[in-house]
């Protein structure tokens, strides 16, 4: 039996495809005390390097995860415990964490297929399930993101509530043809998803584009949305940065894509060959030029956003939280404010637009104290 007094760390899962990620540099050194958030280490995935944020405290008292070294997920990276645990006790413990039972990633947590398909009125929705309790919540990504842009969120709010995440149409692995490329026929989307899945009520959490879809759907169908969380959304603001929508779109190649990406990051570093390559994929299907150029028209005309929903929403009053990173450079952070007299707002320092990602802990805190409050 393994002692409670120490408590392990290891390698996170982020993400439905995430199976191993590589050490790449530790935050705190043996013999550090650890409170609840700090940051521990920083990992790189196929996807992404992000910063392990502690989950419980104590001294840091074992380092196993050696720099530049992969390990699966779920591995025994380091142990903490507090100074009166013998050194023996921690490597019996160590000893005894070797392969655990229902650890290895192959438990029930992890079984079935990773993604999903819903054939709904709007085509083709591909969307992935986490968790079987609590209350339902969907998350809608932004324009040109998919349901990889909640890798950090999904499992994190799984651990208290049904959590559906799905690629839009005209993204991800959906449809590409959009019938009607404005809110109310994204709006129209998910709301076409939600009866397919049998949701009849969603605590939806939305950012970017995903935020004014979010929105909208909560203006049109009111008894379909529980809360509303927005995350860097449009909608709440006509400016944007047009330059970033413009290269987005015209985009062809690793070279103009990248520095395109990296304005979504406070940390532009964060921006992997693995991303940019996988974009330039998704880019490159039938189908999908047409409806990025499509929403652009119709969302970002003349460089502004056509849709501003704050008075509509204000006057609406669902339970609502505003999140955004500071250093945003897409959408400005001082939109975060337009809804202060009727929402919960905090604005993230050392973040950008993609603030779910670089702020995890720190936003994954914030949703599931408001969908709890929420109901």
């Amino acid at each position: 039996m393994l002692n409670e007094r120490i408590k392990p760390i290891v390698m996170p899962k982020w993400g439905l495809s995430m199976s191993e990620g590589k050490v790449t540099g530790w935050l705190k050194r043996p013999g550090s005390t650890v409170s609840l958030g700090d940051e521990l280490l920083e990992v790189e995935t196929d996807k992404i390097t992000n910063v392990v944020e502690a989950g419980e405290t104590g001294i840091l008292r074992r380092v196993l995860g050696e720099p530049g070294t992969i390990y699966p997920v779920k591995a025994l990276i380091a142990v903490l415990a507090e100074p009166d645990v013998p050194d023996s006790d921690i490597d019996a413990f160590i000893d005894a964490y070797a392969v655990p039972a229902g650890e290895d990633g192959d438990g029930e947590a992890d079984a079935g297929p990773q993604y999903h398909t819903a054939e709904t009125p709007a085509g083709t929705i591909r969307y992935a399930k986490r968790g079987e309790n609590g209350p339902t919540v969907l998350l809608v990504h932004g324009f040109g993101g998919d349901l990889d842009n909640w890798l950090f969120t999904i499992d994190a709010l799984a651990e208290n509530a049904t959590v559906y995440a799905l690629d839009l149409p005209g993204h991800g692995q959906s449809t590409k043809r959009i019938a009607d490329p404005s809110l109310a026929g994204l709006s129209k989307a998910v709301l076409d998803f939600l009866d397919t899945v049998g949701v009849e009520r969603a605590h939806v959490v939305g950012h970017s584009m995903g935020g004014a879809v979010a929105m909208r759907t909560a203006l049109d169908a009111p008894g379909r949305v529980a809360s509303l969380s927005l995350i860097a959304s449009a909608g709440l603001g006509e400016q944007i940065d047009h330059g970033y929508i413009q290269g987005f779109v015209g985009a062809t190649s690793r070279r103009d894509l990248k520095p395109v990406l990296e304005t979504l990051f406070a940390d532009r570093g964060l921006v992997s060959r693995k991303l940019v390559d996988d974009l330039l994929k998704y880019k490159r299907l039938d189908g999908v030029d047409e409806a990025l150029r499509a929403l652009s028209s119709g969302l970002f005309a003349d460089g502004r956003q056509a849709s501003v929903l704050t008075g509509p929403i204000a006057d609406a009053k669902p339970p609502t939280l505003v999140v955004w990173g500071e250093e945003d450079r897409v959408i400005p952070a001082a939109h975060a404010q337009a809804l202060a007299d009727t929402a919960q707002v905090a604005v993230i320092p050392g973040a950008g637009h993609m603030v779910q990602m670089e702020a995890a802990g720190k936003v994954n805190a914030l949703l599931k104290d408001h969908i709890a409050k929420a109901g």
